[in-house]
């Protein structure tokens, strides 16, 4: 059964055990660097099974989900009220040929665009924070909410990329 819109918040959201949504943006991509550092390229675009993502696959989708949270981040502190698009990561994965991507490429754009994001929101007042966009699946979701909610998501792949890179039985990882 697929999960609702408002199981995948919960979800996500749970994933920080009331953890600084903030620094653990800020740690991400190291986090992200330090896992993928001794994969060979093959290991980076395995996929764990079929229908899920290779490692390069999730980082393409970091760097793209981390470009759509940009976005919405300064339409919303400009705007408040703003209705927020939603986008399906499979088209996007799909399109964008995310399989062909070099996990890397995806990793520098995604701790780039991070770095962007973390600055524009230390730059706003923080009463900013609470503005809303109006999100076409998700409803109302302040700021706040986003950064919270963009953490969760964080944490949700650095866990899956942990789990595709550990050694099979009997291997080591690079080899």
């Amino acid at each position: 059964m697929a999960e609702t819109t408002q199981q995948y918040v919960q979800r996500i959201l749970g994933n920080l055990d009331g953890k600084d949504p903030v620094k653990i943006q800020k740690s991400t991509a190291k986090r992200l660097h330090k896992i993928i550092r001794p994969l060979s390229k093959k290991e980076l675009k395995r996929r764990p099974a079929p229908g899920k993502w290779s490692i390069a696959e999730i980082l393409a989708h970091l760097a793209d989900a981390e470009l759509v949270a940009g976005w919405r981040l300064r339409s919303i502190l400009s705007t408040d009220g703003v209705a927020i698009q939603a986008f399906d990561q499979e088209a996007w994965a799909k399109t964008f040929s995310y399989a062909d991507r070099q996990a890397v490429e995806s990793l520098r754009a995604f701790k780039l665009l991070r770095e962007l994001n973390l600055a524009l929101l230390k730059s706003v007042p923080r009463k900013l924070w609470e503005n809303h966009g109006m999100h076409a699946e998700r409803g109302k979701e302040t700021v706040t909410h986003i950064v919270t909610l963009y953490a969760g998501h964080d944490v949700n792949h650095v866990r899956q990329v942990e789990q595709i890179a550990k050694p099979k039985k009997g291997k080591k990882a690079g080899k």
